[in-house]
């Protein structure tokens, strides 16, 4: 390896350097491209131009944004575009781990997302992470970047904070393929926790977590009308607390995910006290059963 840093002119740590750099910028393209099909969704016949406008993507300029539309198909209207872009860096994907799998209880499986709410003629980026049993919000972030470290990273510490002290070895964390989701640095997290990563190939195999970008925006914070990125984030957390407080879910018979949970929670010490007291019971007549023999 020396020998090959030597022949192109580049140090080991820089050429580490150099990759580390168009892998962040290669990750950074997969979760553009799928807010670009959100938005695309929204306006149709919205240009390129107005699209970069909107979008103001950090690590790209005009012109590459452009380019970077014209390279994926979208200078013309596509109904739907679900093709990735190539690869060759090694990039990790994960393997759908939820498709057809039947919930047992919270902590089983947590699905996320990233999409955006437009203000101002701006874009804000939304993380929402939720626990798909009880379809509570544990989780969440707001930011003008698509960085990881402003986006999935806060949601994730702050979904791990709420459910402190729990056990979170083997939880299943289910994501789209967006590359904030896949950097080292988020996996590091998800790694040290025990959880295990999956990811879908198509939005339709996260439909939970896109039903619940529509809810937050459409039926909380676009009528709350907030007008400033302070307005966004006390608005947001308000959407959060109303949607896990109050909102009624059919899936939990009409529950919200609070009491869901709590409901949850004393079933399951209810099951622990009865199957206590049955073992206590059993015990008790073999113990009679003994002392019987012996006299």
């Amino acid at each position: 390896m020396n020998e090959i840093y030597r022949v192109i002119g580049m140090s080991k740590q820089n050429f580490h350097q150099v990759m580390d750099r168009m892998l962040l910028q290669q990750m950074e393209k997969e979760q553009l491209l799928i807010i670009i099909r959100q938005v695309r969704k929204d306006h149709p016949k919205m240009s390129c131009r107005d699209l970069y406008r909107l979008v103001r993507p950090q690590f790209m300029g005009r012109d590459r944004f452009e380019a970077f539309c014209f390279e994926e198909g979208f200078m013309v209207e596509l109904k739907k575009n679900f093709r990735r872009t190539t690869n060759s860096l090694g990039v990790t994907r994960f393997p759908n781990l939820i498709q057809g799998l039947e919930l047992t209880g919270v902590n089983h499986v947590w699905v996320s997302d990233i999409t955006y709410y437009e203000m101002n003629n701006r874009f804000y980026y939304l993380t929402f992470i939720m626990d798909l049993y009880s379809r509570k919000i544990i989780g969440y972030s707001e930011s003008v970047s698509l960085l990881t470290a402003d986006t999935t990273i806060p949601a994730l510490n702050m979904a791990i904070r709420a459910r402190k002290g729990q056990d979170l070895a083997g939880m299943i964390f289910h994501s789209d393929g967006g590359g904030q989701y896949y950097c080292k640095e988020f996996l590091k997290i998800t790694g040290h926790y025990g959880m295990l990563n999956s990811m879908c190939e198509t939005v339709f195999e996260n439909p939970h977590a896109e039903r619940l970008n529509r809810t937050i925006k459409n039926n909380y914070l676009y009528p709350y009308g907030p007008e400033n990125r302070i307005e966004l984030r006390t608005m947001l957390k308000k959407a959060v607390e109303m949607y896990n407080l109050q909102k009624p879910h059919r899936s939990l018979k009409g529950l919200s995910p609070v009491n869901f949970e709590n409901l949850s929670e004393l079933l399951t010490e209810n099951q622990l006290i009865n199957k206590r007291k049955k073992e206590a019971k059993k015990e008790k007549v073999t113990n009679n059963n003994f002392e019987c023999t012996i006299n």
